[in-house]
């Protein structure tokens, strides 16, 4: 609740509150919106689709697991990565897939490039899923691999039932899914005419900035749901997308991300303009100073558990602040929320898979710097 008491406080300041308007308006209207009806359709299709073909495509050549690996992490969001590091658990696919996973996937960072850089975020994406697979596929051909720790068998001897959620937090979880299905349709409309440079309030026939006052409105409502439904103050907890014990489904999942990805961007956008107001452009100026060394400080952020740090790598690289090639760095080191339910399930082999991670990340980056971004 810190975050979402900070910005009343600094709304309440005069001289801010423009500032706590324009990034709420932000947020919701050129990202939670277009997260919204993304993740709409992804859980929509994907609650529907019969997975058996894929598995027994799969069965067939060892290597196949890899490239469906690939596949799955640059789907926006941790779902794809969480289900191959599960497979991996049970026994089901090799330690390659699970490197292919964690490297390809930019977890919920990739929502906020697409929705505001989709020429961008076609270049780090495809990057990133050919940087993966050939780095599941090195795997399984050179490089040692963990003894697998199978979960099966020690899941069939735990009783204890799951814990069950809490009144306030069912009520919290209902009007989340409420205010998103009264939401999506017309937020995601009228962000598409916002992007393509049409005056909504003249359209509809509202006074000059109404839209971007309900939208920060509806920005700060986004805050405040997420900020109610954790269920602690650990660092997986604000890092992560919810999950908690309320029955699983698909609407309620699209609410919860959009939630938590629209809080971190909410995040990332104030400290941004805070940084600006107080100390100018010369921070900017400093972090382009930095050259290289920026693609090693993407990097190294990347190794940090959970989506909520590279949403922040992403905001900088929106600002102007560090190059494409650190932007790449990261999407390739992060392992986004997947990287939880492996320390959790595997420990040793999230812990290689993260260095293995790392080096093509490097790799990459710095590639991309050299070859691109420093030639005349």
């Amino acid at each position: 609740m810190i975050i979402p008491v900070a910005l009343v406080v600094l709304w309440l300041i005069p001289s801010l509150r423009e500032t706590v308007y324009s990034v709420l308006a932000d947020a919701f209207l050129q990202v939670s919106a277009f997260v919204a009806l993304t993740l709409a359709l992804y859980y929509g299709i994907s609650h529907n689709l019969n997975a058996t073909p894929l598995h027994n495509w799969m069965r067939k050549k060892p290597y196949r697991e890899v490239i469906f690996a690939g596949v799955m992490g640059i789907l926006p969001g941790c779902g794809g990565a969480i289900v191959v590091i599960t497979q991996y658990t049970q026994g089901k696919i090799g330690f390659g897939a699970v490197v292919a996973v964690l490297t390809s996937t930019m977890g919920d960072a990739a929502f906020l490039l697409i929705s505001q850089r989709p020429e961008d975020a076609v270049i780090v994406l495809s990057i990133s899923i050919v940087v993966g697979i050939l780095s599941g596929l090195v795997t399984d051909c050179f490089l040692p691999a963990p003894k697998q720790e199978l979960t099966h068998s020690t899941s069939q001897k735990n009783t204890t039932p799951p814990p069950q959620p809490s009144l306030f937090g069912i009520w919290v979880s209902r009007i989340s899914i409420v205010f998103w299905c009264l939401l999506i349709i017309p937020a995601s409309i009228i962000a598409l005419l916002l992007s393509m440079q049409y005056n909504v309030n003249d359209l509809v026939g509202l006074p000059d900035k109404s839209i971007e006052y309900l939208g920060a409105v509806a920005g700060f409502i986004c805050l405040l749901l997420w900020a109610l439904s954790a269920k602690n103050d650990r660092y997986s907890e604000l890092t992560k997308e919810n999950d908690n014990a309320l029955p699983k489904h698909w609407i309620r999942k699209v609410a919860q991300d959009t939630q938590f990805v629209t809080s971190w961007v909410v995040v990332a956008f104030i400290v941004f303009e805070l940084t600006l107001l107080f100390w100018g452009g010369s921070v900017l100026d400093s972090l382009k100073s930095w050259g290289s060394t920026t693609v090693f400080f993407a990097a190294m952020v990347g190794l940090l558990p959970g989506c909520g740090p590279q949403i922040m790598v992403t905001g900088l690289y929106l600002q102007g602040a560090i190059p494409l090639s650190a932007q790449i760095a990261n999407a390739i080191s992060n392992d986004g929320d997947a990287l939880f339910p492996a320390i959790a399930l595997a420990p040793k082999a999230a812990l290689l898979a993260t260095v293995y991670s790392t080096v093509p990340a490097l790799l990459a980056g710095y590639g991309y710097y050299w070859l691109i971004e420093s030639v005349p």
